[in-house]
């Protein structure tokens, strides 16, 4: 597997990272041989959230990986928090408990990486600031992010909080870019010109912030996946080809052309199917011409000026 930094950092992550939202669909010895075919391929980076399976995904995840001091060196941890029942909190308080919780259900010591978890409209970043400051010192957080936030709301983090945002969570796929159409799309008077997130991709590069795409195979918001759907069939017909002429499956097509991109992404993968897992791995492998990556990119819909 491919590597690449994280953001600013010195981490050293797969260019894939591993979703694991849905690991509690799967059964002791399936989450187990999961983790070991992902760990085997080179992905060691695994995406968590505090709110996935109220918390059950977590604690499998670390009964499934047999947490020990010598598995926890071998691997990347990232996990959210900030959204309850109803609301959003980046309070002080609820981040530093948060993170406990995360902790214990891991059966960690650290995260390696914490990112909170959409934007909070009553965000004191100040409460924020003193919670990382906090989570460093101790030792529990060593990289900080944020997920679904655009420039100005880091843009305000940054006025107070001084370790870097090293990565931005934020929906992207081949159906779901209007963060890439709305730039080719300037001056002109049609939808894709609208921008909808600040210019967040070119905001991303110019901070070396590295943005984790959720979603790659999903249209629209978790309405499906757009592979194989006969609502895309110019888009299914112009990847099957591609596919095809790489000797890799449609999947291992879709993530290549989100590596492809140079803002160097890294995409949650949220499958819990290996032999998908392994499809999506292998686009670390294949570079797309540029032919290639705007032939998909019109295939879908998405229009050039």
């Amino acid at each position: 597997m491919r590597t690449m930094k994280l953001g600013t950092s010195a981490l050293e992550v797969p260019v894939v990272s591993v979703g694991c939202m849905r690991i509690n669909s799967l059964e002791k010895p399936e989450a187990e041989h999961f983790i070991q075919t992902a760990l085997e391929y080179g992905a060691n980076f695994f995406d968590h959230a505090d709110i996935y399976g109220g918390g059950e995904c977590e604690k499998i995840f670390a009964d499934a990986i047999h947490m020990n001091d010598d598995v926890r060196e071998k691997i990347i941890l990232q996990s959210k928090c900030g959204i309850r029942q109803g609301m959003f909190d980046f309070s002080k308080e609820h981040i530093l408990t948060s993170v406990d919780n995360i902790l214990q259900r891991l059966n960690t010591d650290y995260l390696d990486v914490l990112l909170l978890h959409r934007p909070d409209a009553l965000v004191e970043p100040e409460e924020v600031a003193e919670a990382f400051d906090q989570l460093e010192t101790s030792g529990k957080v060593r990289h900080f992010g944020v997920s679904n936030q655009k420039p100005m709301q880091i843009e305000l983090l940054k006025k107070f909080v001084k370790q870097p945002i090293v990565a931005n969570q934020l929906q992207l796929s081949i159906t779901n870019a209007n963060m890439i159409s709305h730039g080719l799309n300037v001056n002109m008077e049609n939808d894709p010109a609208i921008d909808r997130d600040g210019s967040i991709l070119d905001y991303c590069r110019l901070h070396d912030i590295t943005i984790q795409p959720w979603s790659p195979f999903q249209y629209g918001f978790f309405e499906g996946v757009f592979l194989g759907n006969e609502k895309f069939p110019e888009l299914n017909q112009k990847i099957d080809e591609i596919a095809e002429h790489y000797g890799v499956s449609n999947t291992t097509i879709a993530v290549a052309w989100l590596l492809r991109h140079p803002a160097n992404m890294q995409p949650v993968i949220g499958t819990m199917n290996e032999s998908r897992l392994k499809d999506c791995m292998k686009a670390s492998e294949i570079e797309l011409t540029r032919e290639e990556w705007y032939g998909i990119f019109r295939a879908a819909g998405n229009i050039l000026p």
